[in-house]
């Protein structure tokens, strides 16, 4: 913290702050969100003279009660960056030139119209963010689908939640845990998925260790690499990668044969089914796939799992079979509670939405599920990958409520937006991974990202950046600071930071937050809504897009609330939300609904049960059949290591905003490549000496890093993905999980020889 306010004078701690440093201060404190990370952290802003310089914790948020991570402390401090995008920029004669802001918009919206005019709607594309705020979200899916009539509309949060969407989706028929972060308080086993929490969600973990000190709560790390969560678990469990598939039926063989199943639970509120098997990975262009699921019974699906007693399955998975009986008697235990988190490691997978549908099969069969400490619950990255990405809809099948497949969801829609129903595509069409394909084949052209780093985040970015260089497509960006994305767009629109503007975000606990504008932001810098209406405007649609500048989050707010109302998920009213720091949806009755289909807490049970699982027609949850597959690729004599990616506790995503934070840069300021102790020692490697890692599709050269933060098994290699100089994504394979079309990031085939 003393190096931190050295390095960057005029910034505050909480510490400081709540010892009354500096003598004087005259700050006025605003709540918010954190703008990292999906756990949704309450913050207090404290502003002075115009600048934000102090944040804090905030002790009325239910999420973190006062705590912060170290990115939470200090997430202002970039924002006064000395390359900080403060006016657009617009490309002529291969020279960016500073355009006022008015004449930029005229430019974005004449290339949109003339390249529909001669090209067609569908030429035309969005790709926005899971950062993006709830009412950035929705005036860009009301423009792409109300207004243009093209479903040409992704985000980002396809690389990450998608395969959390359709295992809740197949499994319950509504997205989104079903339980919320007081389960914590309450279960007395947490089992973490492929999940390195004390990095990625170290407020949530830090609450965990609070259980594990005061009630002797135990955490159960589950991975292919040993990190800090593994080191802060009562037990490590590594499997090889992909065969955590094969451990979950594992884990259902057992709880079967020993009668540990909840029978009573799982007759009264429980369907089995299957779905079609050796489905593909996407890989090739324009791939196309649809389940055929298939109604089975109990004894169908018993039969099915003899193939996976812990004694078969150890044999391919790594993990030993004390180690599946040993997980398997913690969830079939009906004296313990168990909650099971999971982020990443699960959902970029390449069978993404079976994993979820694998450990939704373990809480079902135990009826572990929907009550305070039990209960299934995928976390998310970004900060309204629910409450922007999901419950907005900025994916290209789905609205605001439902999907454009649905004839009643477009009617819906419709009418709310007051456009022919017409208007609305019934067909999706381009996911995020197709969508940047398309840039490539030519097939769209023009595209406008908004708070999002493409050609760092997404996958096989060694084919997508040539894409987005060609003349064939217009590119226009709108960010905070210059990426490695802005540096191939046409016309660099200068964003708000979030406490820029006003907004709301929804986190993983289904916890909707809303905050007033704190700061004034330099030079021309403008809310991507207020962006994205202003050209619509100029195409003409002004009429769809009635909201006042000063206003237009409330109206936009207020008008989204339409697509929810009602019991099963009613949306807070803004008032409650300006008040509180944050509100649960379902939202009734002036309370927030914490456990969903538990007739005890959520009024939306209508069954006459204690559970009602109401996303489905007959009120029942599915149990799914789902196989062992192999990944797309595995190492083989030419590239004989396996490649994992993801991300360190410093650093958010591609490091765009963190990097930006001098004592966030001074603590992990470049990328690194980690190596088992073992695998060094027979390539003859040494800390700190740089490394090139090569796949069949690109390379990157990488300092070393040997039994320093994280351990990877022999055979394997770890990358973090946030340096924008070590281009990781260049390496990885742009193959996905046909349900939910989220790339898998953590499987590919690499070799390694030093530099």
């Amino acid at each position: 913290m003393t190096a931190a306010a050295s390095m960057f004078p005029g910034i505050l701690f909480a510490s400081e702050q709540e010892q009354g440093i500096p003598n004087g201060a005259d700050l006025e404190w605003k709540k918010g969100p954190c703008r990292f990370c999906g756990v949704g952290c309450g913050i207090l802003v404290g502003t002075e003279n115009g600048k934000a310089v102090a944040v804090k914790g905030d002790p009325n948020s239910a999420v973190n009660k006062g705590l912060l991570c170290v990115k939470g402390y200090h997430q202002t401090m970039c924002i006064q960056s000395k390359d900080r995008l403060t006016h657009a920029l617009v490309k002529k004669n291969g020279k960016y030139v500073q355009t006022p802001i008015q004449e930029a918009l005229d430019i974005v919206a004449n290339k949109m119209k003339e390249t529909i005019d001669a090209h067609g709607k569908d030429s035309v594309a969005m790709y926005t963010s899971g950062q993006s705020t709830i009412p950035e979200g929705y005036v860009a899916s009301k423009f792409m689908k109300g207004a243009i009539g093209t479903n040409n509309l992704d985000c980002n949060a396809r690389l990450c939640m998608a395969s959390a969407v359709t295992g809740f989706l197949t499994t319950f028929g509504a997205d989104e845990p079903m339980g919320c972060y007081e389960d914590i308080d309450h279960a007395d086993y947490f089992i973490t998925w492929g999940n390195n929490m004390a990095e990625m969600h170290p407020v949530l973990f830090s609450r965990m260790l609070e259980q594990k000190s005061k009630r002797g709560a135990k955490i159960i790390d589950f991975a292919t690499r040993t990190s800090r969560s593994s080191t802060a678990s009562d037990r490590s469990i590594l499997f090889e990668p992909q065969t955590d598939l094969a451990v979950a039926n594992a884990i259902c063989y057992e709880i079967i044969n020993n009668g540990w199943v909840n029978n009573s639970f799982v007759e009264k509120h429980c369907n089995f089914s299957k779905g079609l098997t050796n489905i593909g990975y996407g890989v090739e262009d324009k791939f196309k796939f649809a389940d055929k699921p298939e109604k089975i019974d109990f004894s169908a699906y018993k039969a099915f799992l003899k193939e996976y007693s812990p004694e078969k399955v150890a044999k391919y998975s790594g993990v030993s079979v004390k180690d599946i009986k040993y997980l398997a008697s913690i969830y079939g235990d009906p004296n313990k509670k168990v909650v099971s988190y999971w982020c990443m490691g699960m959902n970029q997978h390449t069978r993404g939405t079976w994993m979820n549908n694998l450990v939704y099969n373990i809480h079902l069969l135990t009826g572990k599920i929907s009550q305070p400490g039990n209960g299934p619950f995928s976390l998310t990255g970004q900060p309204s990958a629910c409450g922007t990405a999901r419950e907005v809809g900025t994916f290209t099948h789905k609205l605001p409520k439902g999907v454009v497949t649905n004839p009643k969801n477009r009617e819906l829609a419709a009418k709310i937006w007051k456009v022919p129903v017409e208007r609305i595509p019934s067909k999706p069409t381009y996911h995020a991974t197709e969508m940047f394909r398309a840039v490539d084949r030519g097939d769209i052209k023009f595209i406008w990202t908004q708070v999002t780093n493409p050609l760092v985040s997404l996958p096989k970015t060694s084919r997508y950046r040539p894409g987005m260089e060609k003349k064939s497509c217009f590119v226009v960006v709108s960010d905070v600071f210059p990426t490695p994305t802005s540096d191939v767009a046409d016309v660099i629109l200068p964003a708000s930071w979030h406490i820029e503007k006003s907004g709301l975000y929804g986190n993983s606990e289904r916890r909707t937050q809303h905050w007033d504008k704190m700061v004034e932001g330099p030079g021309e810098t403008t809310p991507d809504a207020w962006m994205t209406i202003q050209v619509a405007k100029r195409m003409g649609y002004g009429d769809l897009f009635p909201y006042s500048e000063e206003n237009h989050v409330e109206e936009i707010y207020n008008e989204y609330r339409q697509f929810h109302e009602g019991a099963k998920h009613g949306m807070a009213p803004l008032e409650v939300l300006k008040k509180e720091s944050g509100a649960i949806w379902p939202y009734v009755n002036g309370k927030s609904t914490q456990w969903r289909f538990n007739a005890k807490y959520d009024p939306a049970c209508s069954n006459g049960e204690a559970f009602d699982f109401y996303g489905k027609p007959d009120g029942r949850a599915v149990i799914w059949q789902r196989p062992y597959e192999p990944p797309a690729e595995s190492p083989d004599s030419e590239y004989p290591y396996w490649l994992n990616t993801g991300r360190v506790i410093e650093h958010w995503h591609t490091g765009s905003m963190t990097r930006r934070i001098p004592v966030l840069h001074k603590a992990m300021p470049s990328a690194y490549i980690e190596f088992h102790p073992d695998d060094a020692k027979a390539l003859a490697i040494r800390n700190g000496e740089q490394i090139k890692v090569t796949s069949r599709r690109g390379s990157c050269v990488l300092p070393a890093s040997i039994n320093e933060r994280g351990l990877p098994t022999k055979g394997q290699v770890f990358v973090p993905f946030f340096d924008e100089n070590m281009l990781i994504n260049d390496v990885t394979l742009d193959a996905f999980c046909p349900i939910s079309k989220e790339p898998d990031y953590k499987k590919c085939a690499v070799k390694i020889e030093k530099v």
